[in-house]
């Protein structure tokens, strides 16, 4: 018998309580009794999961929640969101994992009520989150997803049963963690912040589901990054490059270590492929703490890929097999191994690989493929119109640009593409343009409505160092920049194929989704 999670049988879907929504007290006994080749404590979860997700019906589609319709609901939201941003921002740091680790015990441990996926890493994390989130969710997992930063709403950041929780549901857990958060903070040289306040919401969301596993991704780094109280058994550490150097160092290696710092006894690490410093420290912290890792390009990987219509279709290869005819609606190469590397991660947490189970076993490929079809990250080369067409992309650092830059290349055939881009001050933005540049005809510079946007002087000094001063053009306030781009754009005329890409920021991409009319 295996000690590793098992992936569940799929239901017939035909039972006629089901259908209308109840579940009889004796399939929760059957359902036990059928599950004979595993751990009995997971049997009896995988039992109590599945009524659940009977009773509650369908999942909801993954969207990204606007404003709450009702206005008492909208009112209290913003209260709540008031409260939230009046304690220390996700920019200010005091690394320290005393607050999180009062706050949990005070509140009974709720991120201990289930199994984690870990995931780190400098890009490619929210991606591989939600890519997680799918596989699990279409092996009929009751599952958690903690992301951030967030697109548009809130919201997004805790999602169950693969959609951000409601704006009432947000409130109800705030109101609930804010007594507990209130006796920390009195004991505590330091109040809670912001994305500490925000990580105790959501383990005690995913506890009060209950889902049957979280998938976490941390904010920053990893040894004393606030989601670091849980113990995973899959650790995910995806491409490691320059980013955050103030505060998690300024060469790889500096920032692998922060990073592996999430890397649990005897757990299993998914490690994407990685510059040879950075992987080295990975390697030793696994070592260290007895852990078994997967590495792509080794033991999984990206077999084979081509660009289709949408998206790319990928042949897989797992850690106990091969998954052809992978159809990922994503574009480029780095959601290529993103999907590679949630798949081993998915795999890793059934168990597929381990030497207990046997390195021929592979997932259900109907599932896997039903799975990755239905993958959506918003704000990741997302298309919000054509003619012209208008792309959004969170890019903020120059690995993640040229990663997009690939991308747009292959997947886009614009004849012309004009840059809308409005990084963040404390980011490497010559090295951002910089990735950028080749692909860019034109660029029109902004700024997002945060403190934390660069002064659109200071963008436009270096821009025309990389640029040149007749590609270049200011637009202080982001609509007019999207209307300026989009006029260039439309210079090439009607049939002329140009297009706009808006990029530098999560925040800037989430505000010109806003302008461009996706409330959803």
């Amino acid at each position: 018998m295996s000690d590793q999670p098992q992936p569940p049988e799929q239901g017939p879907g035909e039972d006629p309580d089901e259908e209308n929504g109840s579940t009889p007290p004796s399939e929760f006994e059957e359902i036990v009794g059928a599950e004979t080749d595993r751990d009995p404590d997971l049997a009896v979860i995988e039992a109590g999961s599945r009524t659940l997700r009977a009773q509650a019906g369908t999942p909801q589609s993954d969207v990204v929640p606007g404003r709450p319709e009702d206005p008492e609901t909208d009112r209290a939201l913003r209260a709540v969101e008031a409260e939230l941003m009046g304690r220390w921002p996700e920019t200010r740091l005091d690394p320290s994992l005393d607050r999180i680790r009062a706050l949990m015990d005070v509140m009974g441990e709720p991120q201990r009520a289930y199994p984690s996926i870990h995931i780190t890493g400098t890009n490619g994390k929210t991606s591989t989150a939600r890519m997680v989130e799918a596989l699990l969710s279409t092996f009929e997992l009751r599952t958690g997803r903690y992301t951030s930063p967030h697109v548009q709403s809130i919201t997004e950041r805790i999602s169950v049963d693969g959609a951000p929780v409601s704006a009432e549901r947000f409130i109800e857990t705030y109101e609930d963690v804010k007594p507990f958060a209130e006796m920390v903070d009195a004991q505590q040289p330091y109040r809670l912040s912001f994305f500490e306040m925000l990580t105790g919401m959501a383990y005690a969301a995913f506890a009060d589901a209950p889902v049957d596993v979280a998938v976490v991704e941390v904010g920053m780094g990893g040894s004393w990054d606030a989601t670091n109280v849980i113990d995973a058994g899959v650790s995910v550490v995806t491409p490691i490059s320059l980013d955050h150097v103030a505060r998690l160092g300024d060469t790889p290696e500096k920032i692998a270590g922060e990073k592996s710092g999430i890397i649990k006894k005897d757990a299993t690490v998914v490690l994407a492929q990685q510059p040879v410093e950075a992987a080295s420290v990975v390697l030793k912290r696994a070592a260290e703490e007895e852990a078994t890792v997967a590495r792509e390009g080794l033991e999984f990987g990206v077999v084979s890929r081509e660009v289709a219509v949408g998206g790319q279709l990928l042949t897989l290869r797992g850690l106990g097999g091969e998954y052809p005819e992978i159809f990922l609606p994503m574009h480029g190469a780095h959601m290529a191994h993103n999907a590679a590397v949630a798949l081993a991660a998915v795999e890793a947490f059934f168990g597929v690989g381990a030497r207990q189970v046997g390195r021929d076993r592979t997932l259900d490929a109907d599932i896997v493929r039903q799975a990755f079809a239905s993958v959506s990250s918003p704000g990741r080369l997302e298309l919000m119109r054509t003619s012209p067409a208008v792309l959004l992309d969170a890019a903020h650092n120059p690995a993640g640009a040229r990663a997009t830059a690939e991308a747009i290349t292959e997947a886009f055939s614009f004849s012309r593409l004009v840059g809308v881009v409005g990084p963040s001050s404390d980011k490497d933005v010559r090295g951002l343009l910089e990735a950028f540049e080749p692909v860019f005809a034109e660029v029109v510079l902004t700024r997002n409505s945060t403190s934390r946007a660069m002064d659109v002087d200071d963008l436009a000094a270096v821009a025309v160092e990389v640029f040149g001063e007749e590609r270049v053009q200011v637009e202080p306030r982001l609509d007019s920049a999207l209307e300026e781009a989009i006029t260039l754009a439309e210079e090439e005329g009607e049939y002329a194929g140009a297009g706009v890409l808006v990029t530098g920021s999560v925040i800037t991409a989430g505000e010109a989704r806003l302008l461009l009319g996706k409330e959803r």
